[in-house]
């Protein structure tokens, strides 16, 4: 660690932290800092797809978050994985490369942030995607276009490379219920079922530090602080309020240390929607009485700061079968661990090249919906919750989330030191429309798995059981069960002045304090209808833009 001032500090070396480091020190007189709490991607468990296994609980890794008791869960507590090591979430996550509906981000544009419709962002998710099958109108691949423009980069996105013969007959039994079959859920109308594609190269994870990071470590005005864990934001008011810096506490103890901006720097915090709201609050910048009541000086009074948390909640159906076979066969027995390790030796494929989940299902809850509502996440196995082992029994989940929950949640500082995990309330089904969906969406996953294309698996619901009809009942097992699903986003808020609960502008500037910007998944207004770490790299990618347009 130097004492060397910088033109721009990245906070979070996750998803959009390694991305804005390499798009930023792509100029060569500007001297970028990249700050990253944890340490080196080099734990092997990171880049086998099966990995998560070991990676999601382990400190080495992930920040051992947990929730608050939630009402809506009957008062469970939930953990809440984010990673924390270089490249974040993407090196620990289900690898899904999912954009979400054209609908979500033209959604934004009408809350007033001009410039987030669809039409406006889908160049921005070309910009660094490698596609498995080359380019088209939605897909780039690195390369030149017809007239000659440089198109695609670095995120490669890969078909999986396996099938499940169960998975297959879910896919039609769906069909069978009206969901029309799909082999691309990333053209701006995701409904439809179909295998999903993910961020791997030949059956490794692909994760942003290979993609963004490595290639331009040894830039000479690159650089990379990891075990350094951002304190605080330095703000100066001499000529206005203004970031100047931040205070880092190094792993292992010892004083702060401070990194500091050169005049007309900026400052980018990119430690998502947990770290992001915790940094700011900690900082003097939230809630007043929220700050008041830990002793923190009020620097500049933001209501929205940690609130507006949503989240995918994901409720999980399990079906014992017969005749068929499943992970829980597979993994129960020795050599059914050795053919797997195996497989994965040699070829790069089978169950460890395997993402959470493989197939995907986006329909409506019911007709009357405008739009697809809910998302499927199916897999070849069970289990009773995530850490624990496999069924010895044959069985498919089939995971279920409302994709635009009503229910809004917070994220809020403890106390003012840095090394308290903050209260981490999602708030799920707190609305009698989340409930409803919950309920809803359990009877159209026992309508898909009663059609003939499984009948001749007999499935059997193990959970939540037959037992549980009414909408109440259902609601209730929806707690019961319902796990997150890893997606939280919105509490750094973007939306216009006028927006009381905003926190950051269209272009991502954190409103009344100049030279500080947020970019990560905590400035989505409303939730993407899927999977959000590629929406995050969409974000990340705006945000470069914007920075060097700026620093010029």
């Amino acid at each position: 660690m130097s004492n060397s001032s910088y033109d721009y500090i990245v906070c979070g070396a996750g998803t959009a932290g390694c991305l804005l480091a390499n798009r930023l020190s792509a100029d060569k007189t500007k001297r970028v800092l990249l700050v990253e709490a944890g340490g080196n991607d080099d734990y092997v468990w990171v880049h086998v797809p099966v990995g998560y296994l070991y990676c999601i609980g382990n400190p080495r890794t992930d920040w051992l978050y947990a929730t608050d008791p939630d009402p809506g869960l009957n008062g469970r507590s939930l953990r809440y994985p984010r990673g924390k090591v270089l490249g974040g979430c993407s090196s620990i996550n289900g690898m899904i490369y999912m954009r979400g509906r054209a609908r979500d981000y033209d959604h934004w544009g009408a809350l007033g942030n001009e410039g987030w419709s669809w039409a406006e962002c889908l160049p921005y998710f070309l910009k660094h995607e490698d596609f498995h099958k080359g380019a088209d109108a939605f897909h780039a691949a690195p390369g030149f276009d017809p007239s000659g423009a440089r198109q695609g980069g670095e995120w490669r996105v890969e078909k999986q490379r396996l099938r499940w013969e169960i998975l297959d007959a879910f896919a039609q039994a769906a069909q069978q219920a009206g969901i029309p079959a799909t082999d691309d859920f990333n053209r701006g109308d995701n409904e439809g079922v179909g295998y999903f594609e993910v961020n791997q190269r030949a059956g490794i994870r692909w994760n942003a530090t290979k993609a963004f990071l490595r290639p331009v470590q040894e830039r000479d005005n690159l650089q990379v602080w990891t075990g350094a864990q951002v304190r605080r934001v330095l703000l100066d008011r001499a000529d206005g309020l203004r970031a100047v810096g931040i205070e880092v506490l190094p792993h292992g103890g010892g004083a702060p240390i401070e990194a500091r901006l050169k005049d007309g720097g900026e400052l980018v915090l990119a430690t998502g929607a947990i770290g992001t709201p915790q940094i700011l609050q900690l900082s003097g910048i939230g809630p007043a009485p929220l700050l008041q009541q830990h002793g923190i000086a009020v620097e500049h009074a933001l209501p929205g700061v940690g609130e507006n948390l949503q989240d995918h909640l994901q409720i999980r159906a399990v079906f014992q079968v017969d005749g068929v076979k499943t992970l829980n066969t597979l993994a129960n027995s020795w050599w059914g661990k050795a053919g797997i390790g195996l497989e994965y030796l040699f070829k790069r494929s089978g169950p460890m090249s395997m993402a959470p989940s493989q197939l995907g299902a986006f329909t409506k809850s019911d007709p009357a919906q405008p739009h697809a509502n809910l998302e499927y996440h199916v897999q070849p196995l069970s289990l009773d919750a995530f850490g624990q082992p496999l069924h010895r029994f044959p069985a498919f989940t089939a995971s279920v989330c409302n994709l635009n929950p009503a229910s809004r949640g917070a994220v809020r500082i403890r106390s003012p030191q840095a090394s308290d995990a903050p209260s981490i309330a999602p708030n799920y089904l707190s609305t009698e429309e989340d409930r409803r969906i919950a309920a809803e969406s359990l009877r159209l996953t026992r309508r898909i798995v009663a059609q003939p294309a499984l009948a001749k698996y007999n499935p059997r619901e193990y959970k939540p059981g037959v037992q549980f009809q009414s909408d109440e009942e259902l609601a209730r097992t929806a707690g019961d069960i319902g796990t997150t699903i890893f997606h939280p986003v919105g509490t750094a808020k973007m939306g216009p002045a006028r927006d009381a609960a905003a926190v950051v502008d269209a272009r991502l500037r954190v409103h009344g304090i100049a030279g500080l910007r947020v970019a990560d998944a905590s400035v989505m207004p409303t939730i993407t209808s899927g999977n959000t770490n590629s929406p995050t790299l969409m974000i990340a990618e705006r945000a470069a833009q914007w920075i060097a347009e700026d620093g010029r």
